[in-house]
């Protein structure tokens, strides 16, 4: 058994490039447990977001608190709320985050392929798309 305290999970801003608005990720398992399989606490602040991305092997969102949004392209706004569990299938593009006046707090699933990819991420969502 091991036990790993909150505080040895230094929480962590991600890259400005890949998100809009006020984000915190804090790793719930690292590469040292799995060699392929990850999962973050992410934490949107109101009106925060990803960019469009895809993950090679799909990805698993469960909602913890408060209120969200999730789109896969093509497919319409979602809200998403505490308990929600959102899957996201290989290669399908997509976004999440918080509500526009709310937080959300989500745990991020997804493993990374053979060659150690776990993201592929591409344009920020425009304003207009967040909106719906």
């Amino acid at each position: 058994m091991k036990i790993i305290r909150a505080e040895e999970r230094a929480a962590q801003v991600p890259n400005p490039e890949y998100f809009t608005g006020e984000v915190r990720m804090q790793p719930v398992w690292t590469d040292a447990m799995s060699e392929r399989a990850r999962a973050l606490n992410v934490s949107f602040q109101p009106g925060a977001r990803t960019a469009w991305h895809t993950h090679p092997l799909g990805q698993t969102l469960l909602v913890v608190s408060g209120i969200g949004r999730a789109q896969r392209e093509g497919g319409p706004v979602e809200v998403i709320r505490p308990g929600d569990v959102i899957w996201f299938a290989p290669g399908e593009r997509h976004w999440h985050g918080a509500a526009p006046d709310q937080a959300m707090t989500h745990i991020a699933m997804h493993e990374a392929d053979e060659t150690s990819s776990n993201v592929t991420w591409a344009e920020k969502l425009s304003d207009a798309e967040y909106s719906g």
